[in-house]
């Protein structure tokens, strides 16, 4: 299994922080009041903390030093009250935010599955949906810690930090300083460490979706690895993936971790300068002691901030890539959208006009060449020909799953481009030969293809395709419980009852793309009865590897080097003995073989 295939995402894009953080922070706004409330519970502990090392001067200079004992009780008493409630409010604060991110990060979550819902196949076929589930589950949940710590650290601690610089140097300026001379020190260690970090956390961040894609790619398809044996090779690209991630978070927090080691450098060097200066400069007739207990409480009520702050820049490095992919999905524009001015399709009678169309899923590599066509309502059309030649390129630009690049499609006279996508798309019933199945029920599966499906509507689509009687025989009938992918059930039965799905929409225009290709040639004799009955009245585009199930068919077009080369019904083509004669010979000499 090829590991390049993995590493398709790699190049990072660089984006503003600042920009990213707003966006970000802007989610907040929908609860503000709750964030008032816990600014004023961080109001209230950030003005209890810078009265307490006042409160310790006091005790010490004014009472303990005199004998005041009853005095020191009443300051006790205050101090007791006021931290009391502290530490109750700190318990409120922290419920109010877990709960405000919470919602936020739903809201997030919400936000970023409806609009991925929105984006059209192009951007499915460029992702692994590995990749895509590692935005929606893993970038948004280490979104957290840095939207509580937002408010809970960045705002507090900022004016903790600016109040205790303004008390210090009130108090006495010249131990201010001597505390502080250390901050440009700290400025320098910080700007170098972050320059280098945020490109090594954005790295670790691609390489975790690189394996996540891995792996859940590898377990969805563990039968066709073990059919192959390709055991070995698979562990190998899990060991090479599991080794790139291992690498590039030890690259990330060799950086991360050197944070604390300069604030620690810097307090360290503040509290020597502090205590030379105050001591052996200013000496102790110039100081009171408990002027240097409160200055030694100050700084560590500085420093502690400023290690709270460099944290939570280090916690913002570490999660703002995965914001940044987050967002870069969010502003992913879906190619195929309702132009302004759309209206609502009509009811679809059927007629299908293919008007000089030209369409690539890559510039410079057409795909189909000036293909022109005219349907009448209610016909069935047979699309056949080699792998690749386009078949189910036309049918899904029917649907509008790609939009064309020349000419025009029209259904009942209508441009598709020119109706809404959903009025185009709730009326045709569109089977592919993926016959993926929900956990679910059987009979929630059916319902898909109609949502608000009567049990009598669902049964009777089951019947058409001969899945009732296979239905009715398991533990539960149409309650029974089916595992992840339909497990359980055989290629066959799953085949039916996607069909059944089908039925029940009671499409306008239906699409079968090798709808019967999973199914054994003995189902698939029973179920031709369902097909017809399906078929008829409704314009239909058939496209089957089996040239004998087409045989009914209106007309047959011949697919191939971008356009249709031959057309004609099963009878007028054999008698051509031209390309479809080819195809069905060839075809009935490897079965007779």
């Amino acid at each position: 299994m090829a590991i390049n295939s993995y590493k398709q995402d790699e190049n990072i894009n660089d984006v503003s922080k600042l920009k990213t953080l707003g966006r970000l922070f802007s989610y907040l706004l929908a609860h503000k009041a709750s964030i008032v409330v816990v600014l004023l519970i961080m109001a209230y502990c950030v003005c209890v903390s810078l009265v307490n090392p006042l409160i310790i001067e006091a005790a010490i200079d004014n009472h303990i030093s005199t004998g005041d004992y009853a005095g020191l009780y009443r300051l006790a008493a205050i101090a007791l009250v006021l931290n009391t409630i502290l530490i109750l409010l700190v318990k409120a604060r922290m419920y109010i935010m877990a709960k405000v991110c919470n919602k936020v990060l739903v809201t997030i979550r919400q936000q970023l599955y409806t609009h991925i819902q929105t984006l059209d196949f192009k951007f499915f076929d460029s992702r692994p949906t590995g990749k895509i589930l590692a935005r929606i589950i893993g970038d948004i949940n280490s979104l957290k810690d840095v939207l509580s710590n937002s408010v809970t650290t960045l705002i507090p601690d900022f004016i903790t930090i600016c109040a205790v610089v303004g008390i210090m140097f009130v108090r006495n300026a010249k131990l201010a300083a001597a505390a502080l001379i250390s901050i440009p020190l700290m400025f320098v260690g910080v700007w170098f460490i972050q320059v280098r970090s945020h490109k090594r956390w954005q790295i670790f961040r691609k390489k975790s979706s690189n394996l996540n894609a891995f792996v859940h790619e590898d377990l969805s398809g563990i039968r066709i690895i073990q059919s192959f044996t390709a055991e070995d090779e698979t562990k190998e690209t899990f060991r090479t993936l599991v080794n790139e991630h291992q690498r590039s978070f030890m690259d990330a927090v060799l950086y991360a971790d050197a944070f604390g080691s300069v604030i620690d450098f810097c307090w360290g060097l503040g509290n020597v300068s502090l205590w030379y200066t105050g001591i052996m400069l200013l000496g102790v007739d110039t100081v009171s002691v408990g002027t240097l207990v409160a200055f030694g409480t100050y700084i560590s009520m500085f420093w502690q901030p400023i290690m709270n702050l460099s944290n939570f820049y280090n916690q913002l490095i570490t999660n703002i890539s995965g914001a940044e992919r987050i967002f870069e999905i969010l502003d992913t524009d879906a190619e195929i959208v309702d132009a302004k001015d759309v209206t609502t399709m009509p009811e679809i009678v059927g007629a299908v006009d293919f008007d000089h169309v030209g369409f690539s899923y890559e510039e410079g590599t057409n795909v189909l060449n000036d293909v022109s066509f005219h349907i009448s309502p209610g016909e069935t059309i047979a699309l056949v020909g080699p792998t690749g030649a386009g078949k189910t390129t036309i049918v899904n630009l029917i649907s509008r799953f790609y939009d064309i690049q020349q000419g025009s499609i029209r259904i009942d006279g209508q441009d598709i481009k020119k109706v809404s996508i959903e009025s185009l798309r709730q009326q045709m019933g569109i089977m592919t030969q993926d016959n993926f199945l929900f956990t679910g029920t059987i009979r929630e599966n059916i319902a898909y293809g109609k949502l608000d499906a009567t049990d009598d509507e669902i049964i009777a689509a089951a019947k058409a395709v001969h899945a009732h009687d296979f239905i009715t025989k398991l533990p539960e009938g149409y309650n029974t419980k089916l595992e992840e992918r339909g497990g359980g059930l055989s290629v066959g039965q799953k085949q039916l009852l996607a069909f059944a799905r089908t039925m029940v929409s009671m499409p306008k225009i239906l699409i079968l793309d090798e709808a019967t290709s999973s199914i054994d040639t003995k189902t698939e004799l029973l179920v031709q009865d369902g097909i017809e009955a399906l078929l008829k009245g409704r314009t239909s585009f058939v496209i089957a590897h089996r040239l004998s199930t087409i045989q009914k068919a209106d007309r047959i077009f011949v697919i191939d080097n971008g356009g249709i080369t031959e057309q004609g019904n099963a009878k007028e083509l054999m008698a051509k003995k031209g390309a479809y004669y080819r195809l069905y010979t060839a075809q009935l000499q490897d079965v007779v073989s």
